[in-house]
């Protein structure tokens, strides 16, 4: 980082009014509490895209390197066990706070954020990508097929499964019994879901309600290993 591609420009919060920006647009995307800087906030490393002719800010995320030995100090701890996933040989990185201005739905917003972390995770070793993905909105009728192809397709490897850890989850894996709608549920799924998806990712079994954030979350991992070669050549191109 900093990275440039066409009209975007991917690079590190390096101040308070970056900051700033970044919690506005995060109280957009997940309401006033998504806007609040938390503990997480302080020990992670803070990323911004924005447009080149404007240096409007289009999109933004944070991120955290940790060992399986730190695991349980990460965010998605908070609502998902573990206590599998700390077995993992190798650096891992959360990604979260993930956000795109919603006036914004350029695809190549998220292309050049997922460039930014290419290069870093070439750059660091990191073996493992995981995080929180957002639905939103906290009714799980609305997802219905998106959950029931999660579970027919993408659910986590038993080895690294997370178990349950909130009060209040929908545990779709065991209670839904139908065929998605493929089309429905691919346009009701999140594109930062659909990107993990796309390159082998794996989810929990199971949504964590979040009222305050106004979403619904899986526990996302991708094992850098992986993904799939055209894949790979693809992301490092973008580079």
């Amino acid at each position: 980082m900093p990275l440039q591609k066409g009209r975007y420009i991917v690079r590190r919060v390096e101040s308070d009014a970056d900051m700033t920006a970044s919690l506005a647009l995060r109280a957009r995307c997940f309401g006033a509490a998504g806007g609040i800087e938390d503990a997480f906030d302080d020990s992670a490393q803070h990323v911004m895209v924005q447009a080149q002719d404007s240096n409007e800010l289009l999109a933004t995320f944070r991120m955290s390197v940790l060992s399986g030995a730190l695991l349980d100090q990460s965010y998605a701890a908070q609502y998902y066990d573990l206590s599998r996933l700390a077995a993992f040989d190798g650096p891992m990185l959360e990604l979260g706070r993930f956000c795109i201005a919603p006036d914004h739905p350029d695809p190549d917003i998220l292309r050049i954020a997922w460039a930014a972390l290419t290069s870093y995770v070439n750059s660091t070793g990191v073996r493992l990508l995981f995080g929180c993905s957002s639905f939103a909105g906290t009714d799980t009728a609305a997802y219905l097929d998106a959950f029931a192809l999660l579970k027919a397709r993408h659910l986590a490897p038993a080895n690294w499964a997370p178990d349950i850890r909130a009060p209040d989850v929908f545990n779709y894996a065991a209670q839904l019994d139908r065929a998605p709608d493929i089309k429905r549920a691919n346009a009701a799924m999140p594109p930062l879901l659909r990107t993990y998806l796309m390159m082998g990712g794996w989810v929990s079994d199971h949504a964590v309600v979040d009222r305050a954030m106004g979403t619904l979350h899986v526990f996302t991992g991708l094992e850098i290993e992986a993904i799939p070669p055209a894949r790979k050549r693809l992301l490092r191109a973008l580079i």
